[in-house]
């Protein structure tokens, strides 16, 4: 009885822990949730924090400017197409790369998984005025090649999750497979993905977030003046006269924001299964 009493006091403990962690993490999101609905006049150092008031309260009247002022429809496609293209392209590569891994044995695929798994802790800063240049040079340097880029920095994450799940994938389903005559790409494409399902998904929304709201990558690969992703827009968003219009802007954040928002609740409970799966399995 006692045990349970101390047990039931740690709990509600570490819950008003968490919900104040919770609130300082979400605070942020809310300021700028808040901001973006008053007038560029009210959002200064004193009057930044103040809630929306009748006078300072001006709707919508910021999304429209911020979508129409900055081309942000075009900016939202760029986004669009590099965040689909580049994680398709990692489940797809990193998913086969993972299945020869844990199927074949020997001393190439085990340098494969040690390399991607290296990748995980190289800085980026470390690589980027070299890949800066090699983009240039392999012509990587527009929205619709910058995907290939992607899948070298996505691969270590997508290869290790991969391979931590299908080592406890058992070989007798695939054998029975390749017995009723399928091929190796049929026993990859119906048998090993449908298993394979929550780690595919939560690898998807784990790599879309980083790809979506990516800066520093875009930046040093993109021409900057004819190909501008969302987070780089909303970096070079400026009014009239060059001046940085602060309502606008928080604006368009809360609409880059919000679709990464809703995409994670939605589909949270797939990057827990699939992050346990891929970790402590095998």
């Amino acid at each position: 009885m006692e045990n349970s009493k101390k047990t039931r006091l740690f709990n509600n403990i570490l819950s008003v822990v968490l919900g104040v962690l919770c609130v300082v993490w979400l605070y942020p999101v809310i300021l700028i949730f808040f901001n973006s609905f008053k007038a560029e006049r009210a959002i200064s150092t004193s009057r930044v924090f103040d809630l929306p008031t009748a006078e300072s309260f001006v709707g919508f009247q910021n999304y429209i400017y911020g979508v129409t002022s900055m081309d942000f429809l075009k900016s939202f496609w760029y986004s669009l197409f590099i965040s689909v293209s580049s994680v398709l392209l990692i489940l797809l590569c990193c998913s086969m790369c993972a299945w020869y891994i844990t199927r074949v044995k020997g001393k190439l695929s085990s340098g494969m998984y040690y390399l991607c798994a290296f990748s995980m802790v190289v800085p980026f800063q470390m690589v980027m005025f070299t890949l800066a240049k090699t983009a240039d040079t392999l012509k990587l340097n527009n929205p619709y090649n910058i995907c290939i880029i992607y899948l070298g920095f996505g691969a270590g994450l997508a290869v290790f999750m991969f391979t931590g799940f299908m080592k406890s994938m058992p070989l007798e389903i695939e054998e029975a497979a390749m017995i009723d005559g399928c091929n190796p790409l049929q026993i990859f494409f119906k048998v090993v993905c449908p298993i394979l399902k929550p780690t595919m998904i939560s690898t998807a929304i784990l790599e879309t977030m980083w790809v979506w709201n990516d800066y520093l990558l875009p930046t040093l690969v993109l021409d900057i003046k004819k190909y501008r992703t969302i987070p780089m827009a909303i970096q070079y968003f400026r009014g009239s006269y060059g001046k940085v219009e602060m309502a606008p802007m928080m604006a368009c954040i809360m609409i880059t924001v919000l679709p990464v928002i809703i995409m994670y609740l939605f589909c949270q409970k797939y990057i827990i299964e699939g992050v346990v799966a891929g970790a402590v399995k095998g």
